[in-house]
């Protein structure tokens, strides 16, 4: 039986991807400040037709609840799209690898 190469040169492609992670949750702060700003700036006026008054930390939460998915789901969007851009830049280096086995 012959043993393994210990070493040898391949190619391997290197490219930059963008951490979906980071963008989605720069999407939730994003969508989280559109809600306060909805918030702020809406009315408080008394329904004409059920004569309710819903009031700001209420309306706050159901803003978040449009809000946050949306920005989650722009935040991915613009991760697509950096990486679809960042794949022209892809290279081939040549890398050396070896593989190490251990014996008791």
């Amino acid at each position: 039986m012959s043993s393994p190469e210990p070493r040898e040169t391949v190619e391997a492609t290197v490219r930059r991807v963008p951490r979906y992670g980071v963008f989605m949750a720069i999407g939730v702060v994003l969508g989280i400040i559109a809600a306060g700003i909805l918030t702020m700036v809406g009315s408080y006026e008394p329904s004409t037709t059920l004569d309710v008054v819903y009031p700001p930390g209420q309306v706050f939460g159901f803003a978040l609840l449009w809000t946050v998915p949306i920005g989650i789901a722009l935040g991915g969007l613009v991760a697509i799209l950096l990486e679809r851009i960042a794949r022209r830049h892809d290279r081939v280096v040549r890398v050396d690898r070896e593989t190490v086995i251990e014996q008791d």
